[in-house]
């Protein structure tokens, strides 16, 4: 007997990386602006990666300030020096139409949901670094039935609190699921919890993974 996978009720969203171009993006950049090797700053953030200074802010467990002279330490410890505060204001990226689009697209069958590992920096949501980015980012995440910021819940992706506590705001089974990330460490729980998932390397290329999943178009032509 075949075992059928419950229909989708539910279609999940990560932030940066997947809405928004690639933060990684901004730490090479930053690496090559102030000397610190390539890959240093995705090292650092390898260290302890579930009790690091980055962690514990995503849980919304430090201040800021706190946050900046833990990572500052973190960074020495490795061998290199940061300047945590400029650096995390120019952690943000570019808006992905094509993304912004689906989600419009998804929002009268499905419900929608951003599910995104967040701070409390700067101008708010995804640590916009100007005015002018929060309110553009402000105004996509009014596009979504729900959005999860792992700051304001004392959890974060890959743990499995934070898919229970989104699964729970949705009403939904994580069978009934289906989630895009760019991290797989974060698809890897998800999918352990029964979600489907989709790795995004490429926009263009998830969309197409994600409307095989759901058996239809969801960008428009």
């Amino acid at each position: 007997m075949t075992h059928m996978s419950p229909p989708i009720r539910a279609v999940l969203f990560d932030f940066g990386g997947v809405i928004l171009s690639s933060p990684i993006d901004e730490l090479l950049a930053y690496e090559a602006d102030v000397g610190l090797r390539a890959g240093f700053l995705q090292d650092l953030n390898k260290q302890q990666s579930d009790t690091n200074a980055w962690a514990r802010m995503e849980r919304g467990e430090l201040g800021e300030d706190e946050f900046y002279a833990l990572f500052e330490a973190e960074a020495r410890a490795l061998g290199g020096t940061v300047d945590a505060r400029t650096l995390f204001l120019r952690l943000t990226g570019r808006i992905r139409t094509e993304m912004v689009d689906a989600v419009r697209n998804l929002r009268s069958r499905y419900v929608t949901m951003c599910v995104t590992n967040n701070m409390r920096i700067g101008f708010g949501s995804a640590m916009a670094s100007t005015e002018a980015k929060a309110a553009e980012i402000a105004e996509v995440m009014t596009l979504f039935h729900h959005v999860v910021e792992s700051w304001k819940i004392g959890t974060r992706k890959p743990e499995r609190r934070f898919f229970e506590h989104a699964c729970g705001l949705a009403g939904v089974e994580a069978a009934e699921c289906v989630f895009l990330d760019d991290l797989g460490t974060n698809l890897k729980t998800a999918r352990a919890m029964g979600m489907r998932t989709i790795k995004v390397a490429d926009p263009r290329a998830a969309l197409d993974e994600l409307e095989g999943v759901l058996g239809h178009p969801v960008r428009t032509k």
